[in-house]
């Protein structure tokens, strides 16, 4: 099976077909877009509450973020205490800090009741400054997280070789494997009467009567409510200009001397580094993680590997490198998730996104969100992760930053594409947006010759896609969507393919 990228990430081989048999012409209470740890947890979630509910995955269960996730379970997050106070205030802050300790809570508690085996762990973890700079940054991180009543503690040592002027521990975290987690989920969903229909690609949406008509490559599905749990919802939507996609990079080692930090851990570099330890098949790997970067917005994807790479080198005692992957994620413009009813639409839809680097507690805190509204009527993180909450004050320079660089990508990339006169001119092992014969396309020659030509523009909002080396597909800088070299999708919130002309073999093409 697989996840959305040519590399193997580590959790890999535990991917695992899940569909049920299932007759999709019933009605479902609820429909469940998406089989990551947003989409699976919800699923169990409201099956255990009498709820009948169906999954739809794309691909496989684990494909997209959970299958590239380095898995570390945080109630502090990347949108800190301090600017969490600045933009929502005091009160707010408290809950959004008591919303981590829910989330791994509810994690726990999963593992526990259907004795799932996934190397979950509680442990402490270690946030450290590298500079004078960083550690202004950390103590103002420090007296936020006191201010909403989290604990942190100044320590003069850390577990790992790495240089610091200053740090604190964070006891009370944790780390799994997130694939073993969701298959146990997803065991206790269809032991519950759950259905799970994989390779189902949802094309649309639409209210008919007192029931919601999903339109997917197996037909037409009714539901009561319909959840969008796929990182960003499909089509087009105003979370599409609150939210920026980036990519982040992942490595495996073993080391050396075996001196493999039980602990986690984070410096505050920008991007920052994050690091923790996995057991495959009796073999300990350190995994180390950063180099982030909006999606599309590197000219060579395959050199951030090496810049991970070469900087835990200086560090660790690094022996072999095991893996190496990446994954995306959704930045939102005022620093909290979007998880409740997708704006503009019928208020029996809801979208869960823009987690940040936090999306294995986003995602399992969405499924009690989810739960508490439908089930509820209400639930006590309704309004500050409520997907229409209008904030100009906290997100308005941001959400102008943004929408002004998709225009900047959009006018750019339709100016400077690159002109050719024959096929000729692409190398091997290369690829490029060019424009040929007044059209453009996005070309891709395989090293034995193979040529895969596309038409280059995203179907989601009309920009060009630009060539990922490290995952070989082509992603869209604007919003996000990414598809593979034939012109598939990978990655929403498109939901067509790029138009493919042509794959062919020549010699001399």
């Amino acid at each position: 099976m697989y996840r959305d990228g040519a590399r193997k990430s580590i959790w890999q081989e535990e991917i695992k077909k899940k569909s049920t048999e299932t007759d999709l012409y019933r009605m479902f209470d609820v429909v469940i877009v998406g089989g990551g740890i947003t989409g699976v947890s919800t699923a169990l979630k409201l099956q255990e509450s009498g709820k009948k509910c169906l999954i739809l995955e794309a691909a496989n269960i684990g494909f997209g973020t959970t299958g590239g996730t380095t898995a570390h379970l945080n109630d502090f997050f990347d949108t800190t205490f301090t600017q969490a106070i600045n933009r929502f205030g005091l009160e707010n802050a408290k809950l959004y800090a008591e919303s981590g300790k829910d989330a791994i809570d509810i994690i726990e508690d999963n593992i526990r009741k259907y004795n799932i085996q996934c190397d979950f762990v509680r442990k402490p973890a270690y946030l450290f400054a590298l500079d004078e700079k960083q550690e202004k940054q950390l103590k103002d991180i420090v007296e936020g997280a006191s201010r909403v009543g989290h604990e942190m503690m100044y320590v003069s040592e850390i577990p790992f070789p790495v240089p610091f002027k200053e740090a604190v521990v964070i006891p009370g975290q944790g780390s799994f494997h997130p694939i073993k987690y969701i298959k146990g989920l997803c065991d206790a969903f269809i032991q519950l009467g759950g259905s799970i229909v994989e390779e189902c690609f949802c094309e649309s949406h639409e209210k008919k009567d007192d029931s919601i008509i999903l339109t997917t490559s197996k037909g037409e599905i009714k539901a009561e409510y319909v959840i969008y749990a796929t990182h960003i919802p499909p089509g087009v939507n105003v979370l599409h200009f609150t939210n920026a996609p980036y990519r982040s990079y992942a490595i495996a080692f073993t080391l050396k001397d075996e001196n493999y930090p039980w602990e986690l851990g984070y410096d505050l570099e920008d991007p920052y580094h994050y690091y923790r330890i996995q057991d495959v098949d009796g073999q300990k790997l350190l995994i180390a993680g950063g180099e982030d970067h909006k999606t599309g917005h590197s000219d060579d994807t395959g050199e951030c590997f090496s810049r991970l790479e070469n900087y835990v080198r200086e560090y660790f005692n690094v022996e072999t490198v095991y893996y190496s992957w990446s994954s995306q994620y959704y930045e939102p413009v005022d620093g909290f998730p979007y998880i409740g009813k997708l704006p503009g639409n019928d208020e029996k839809i809801y979208v869960a996104t823009g987690f940040r680097g936090n999306g294995m507690i986003f995602g399992t805190l969405s499924s009690q969100i989810f739960h508490d509204l439908i089930i509820n009527g209400e639930s006590k993180y309704e309004k500050i992760f409520n997907p229409s909450r209008i904030k100009p004050l906290a997100g308005f320079t941001e959400f102008v930053k943004e929408n002004a660089s998709v225009a900047f990508d959009f006018i750019k990339d339709k100016t400077f594409i690159e002109k050719i006169e024959s096929f000729s001119e692409v190398r091997e092992g290369e690829a490029k947006v060019i424009r040929y014969e007044g059209n453009s396309y996005a070309l891709y020659k395989e090293n034995n010759g193979m040529l895969h030509l596309l038409r280059s523009t995203c179907p989601h909002a009309g920009c060009e896609v630009r060539w990922n080396s490290a995952e070989l597909s082509w992603d869209c800088p604007c919003h996000g969507s990414r598809f593979n070299v034939n012109g598939k999708v990978l990655t929403g919130p498109t939901t067509k393919k790029l138009e493919k002309i042509f794959p062919y073999q020549s010699n001399k093409s």
